[in-house]
């Protein structure tokens, strides 16, 4: 089992920090064709940005909300004919959203995800996996050279993968979890998903 990184650092930390790594990378690549697919999804690679945006809103709108059985009705989209630097800096807002609200709700509150209702934590390490696991996405299509960091996945992999393999890299084993890459004597995923449910 991964090391608890967030045990040390704390998840608003962690999440800015995800935030700001990824909005970097990104925006090297700024200038690139972004309407080619992401590698391996249906969307593009400016549509997967959107994603990103909408679902950091989302998270922090079911903190807000605290529903036990549903999605927010609440979604936020990045303009469609904006510059890419201009979508980056919504990309920013929006993770300062789900940040700020991380921050401000107590440990005791519950919100309904579909993969499990979870807590604070839980949604600040869900915000982290979509920030780096797409920022990997898009990456690869744009041939930007970045590396997912360590102790963002180890922590995300503590929180949200209980049943996360040992003995692999800690970026490795969360690129296997959410069906990215394969592993030596592990077949690539077809199908994934995390585990949100405070344990």
């Amino acid at each position: 089992m991964p090391t608890d990184t967030a045990t040390v650092t704390p998840w608003t930390d962690l999440l800015t920090t995800a935030a700001d790594d990824c909005s970097a990378v990104l925006l090297k690549g700024a200038d690139q064709d972004w309407s080619r697919p992401a590698q391996d999804l249906d969307w593009t690679c400016r549509q997967t940005l959107d994603h990103l945006a909408l679902g950091l809103v989302g998270y922090a709108g079911l903190l807000i909300a605290q529903p036990d059985d549903r999605y927010i009705t609440l979604f936020a989209s990045l303009d469609p004919q904006a510059p890419i630097p201009d979508c980056l800096d919504g990309l920013g807002i929006a993770a300062s959203l789900l940040t700020s609200t991380v921050r401000g709700t107590a440990a005791h509150v519950r919100a309904w995800h579909p993969w499990g209702h979870s807590d604070a934590a839980g949604f600040a390490a869900m915000g982290i996996t979509e920030l780096i696991v797409h920022t990997y996405d898009i990456t690869r299509v744009l041939g930007l050279s970045w590396a997912m960091p360590d102790n963002l996945s180890s922590a995300v992999l503590a929180r949200l993968f209980p049943d996360a393999p040992s003995g692999y890299g800690p970026s490795d084993t969360l690129l296997w979890c959410t069906g990215r890459i394969g592993l030596p004597g592990r077949a690539r995923r077809g199908e994934w998903q995390w585990a949100g449910t405070v344990r």
